[in-house]
């Protein structure tokens, strides 16, 4: 992330008002990040996680899984690389359609290491989503072929190779070990 204004802080009101940047900013804290652009890696992995889980969590509506989501919740405004809700927690329009504003926390968030981000401000902002209600958060480290998992209330946990990475109790049907994960970066 991109701290994009170092010395004053802002209010949330003050960063809503803001124009929309591309890549996003975030407000965490008074401070404006902007995300870095992604790149090969991080929208192969981010494209097919999505893809993955929707394909298990659209069909059966138990959950769906969005790129790039704002969320404003607990005085920040976050876009994780991938953002997860359980079904029954999509914000929705009384006609049943799905809204613009979602202003709770997601249920996982998964942040993909890009070059030249800071990961303490990844963990930073895992940690405070956990914090105001959500349930998992996945950090993962192309280079290093590794996902830290955070959990509410628990140590961070390091998987590599054949673990089994933990997933939303909904989507327990599910698994994928840190080895498939990355495989998706291989296409030959």
């Amino acid at each position: 992330m991109v701290l994009t204004n170092s010395t004053a802080k802002i209010s949330l009101d003050e960063f809503l008002q803001l124009p929309e940047t591309k890549p996003a900013s975030e407000y965490i804290n008074g401070q404006v990040y902007q995300k870095p652009m992604p790149q090969g890696e991080h929208s192969t992995l981010q494209g097919s996680l999505i893809t993955a889980i929707n394909q298990i969590a659209k069909p059966s509506k138990i959950g769906y899984a969005f790129p790039e989501l704002r969320c404003t919740f607990g005085g920040a405004v976050i876009v994780p690389d991938v953002t997860v809700f359980e079904w029954s927690r999509i914000p929705l329009q009384p006609n049943g359609r799905i809204t613009n504003r979602f202003e709770i926390p997601p249920d996982w968030i998964i942040e993909i290491l890009s070059p030249d981000q800071s990961p303490s401000h990844v963990i930073r902002k895992i940690t405070f989503s956990l914090n105001h209600g959500t349930k998992l958060g996945w950090f993962v480290d192309p280079d290093g072929e590794a996902v830290t998992v955070f959990q509410p209330n628990q140590t961070p946990e390091f998987k590599e190779g054949k673990d089994i990475l933990p997933v939303l109790d909904v989507l327990s049907s599910w698994q994928l070990s840190v080895a498939d994960l990355f495989s998706l970066l291989y296409f030959s």
